[in-house]
């Protein structure tokens, strides 16, 4: 069992023959040009020494020598023995609230930037669970199905902003039931919602929602950002602030955090709250509710222990390099006495 850890490096393998064509196409030039301006015979008496093997030998081992280094650069790998490896966890659904309200400032650098450290921060920290990402405010998308590849979620994460839905608004109940929607009730493995948010909910519906998804087997973390004294909306330009949203009556709007319904949420599937302004506290909470469920065998494959090889091409490679050096054009005294290679001179 083997594999090829770059691949792309056999293309060069294609100036191995380019070489060898440039070889004979050099040698039949020099032959004409000998036979143009001389007579073959002479030449031979003029340069006894030189021997018309060497420079074919040369060239054999200069080509296998590129091939080794070649090969070499490639990493040829031996498997030496099968492991089976086991992935177990849980499935872990991250709805993240990008309605205007999370661009407060009122935590730093945003509730929205802020949520996204969160994530990234619980990512980061977890072993072979599963994740999928939501984002929500008026109505629910799907960011991201349920995946094992965390780069990919985090790449995903950093792109979500108010602007990819255009449903404004907040609804954490759109969140809940499209959380639903990701749970295989014929997979066994237990699944959480962590929801990020700053409280507010125009639909009051979400207690309701959170009822109907605990008897999918859906428990819910809810984590609070911002705070209770609240900040405006800003409007920027550029990355700049030029102005503050504004209600009807020409007033500053203040959003705050509600913590209660967000607890009310969690309560409902037996879950819980965390302030999120803390970033410890949430890492500390996450990390100790995952400990408490039971994790599930998703995934069990079987993998090669493989073993890289290159160095033994690398090696062999600059040895018939270092060789090289050593093979003169002239004819070697003992092999010139054996003849093997019909190189007596007349």
């Amino acid at each position: 069992m083997y594999e090829l850890e770059e691949k792309w490096y056999l293309y060069l393998l294609f100036v191995i023959p380019a070489m060898a064509l440039l070889f004979l196409y050099i040698q039949f030039w020099k032959r004409k040009k000998q036979r143009e301006f001389g007579d073959l015979d002479l030449l031979k008496k003029l340069s006894p020494e030189k021997s018309v093997f060497k420079p074919i030998l040369k060239l054999i081992v200069v080509l296998l020598a590129l091939t080794c280094l070649i090969i070499g650069l490639v990493n040829p790998k031996i498997g030496t023995k099968l492991e089976t490896v086991k992935r177990e966890g849980i499935d872990i659904v991250f709805a993240i609230d990008v309605s205007k309200s999370m661009l407060a400032e009122d935590v730093a650098p945003s509730r929205l930037e802020k949520s996204k450290q969160l994530v990234s921060q619980i990512i980061n920290n977890l072993g072979s669970d599963r994740i999928g990402i939501i984002a929500y405010s008026g109505s629910a998308f799907p960011v991201l199905p349920i995946t094992t590849d965390y780069s990919v979620a985090k790449m995903f994460l950093q792109g979500m902003n108010p602007g990819i839905i255009s449903a404004q608004g907040t609804s954490i109940d759109q969140a809940i039931n499209l959380a639903t929607s990701f749970i295989d009730k014929k997979d066994k493995t237990n699944k959480l919602l962590i929801i990020i948010t700053d409280g507010e909910d125009h639909s009051n519906e979400a207690v309701g929602a959170a009822e109907e998804a605990k008897k999918l087997g859906l428990k819910i973390i809810t984590v609070g950002v911002g705070t209770e004294k609240g900040g405006p909306i800003p409007l920027k330009r550029n990355g700049v602030v030029e102005s503050f949203k504004r209600d009807q009556n020409d007033e500053v709007v203040i959003t705050k955090r509600d913590s209660e319904v967000l607890k009310k949420i969690a309560k409902a599937t037996g879950g819980g709250y965390v302030d999120g302004n803390s970033t410890k506290a949430v890492l500390d909470y996450v990390k100790n509710a995952l400990e408490n469920i039971q994790k599930t065998e998703f995934e069990s494959t079987q993998m090669a222990d493989f073993k890289s090889q290159f160095q033994w091409f690398l090696g062999f490679g600059f040895f018939l390099l270092f060789l090289d050096v050593f093979l003169l054009e002239k004819r070697t005294k003992w092999v010139k006495k054996m003849n093997l290679f019909n190189e007596k001179g007349n």
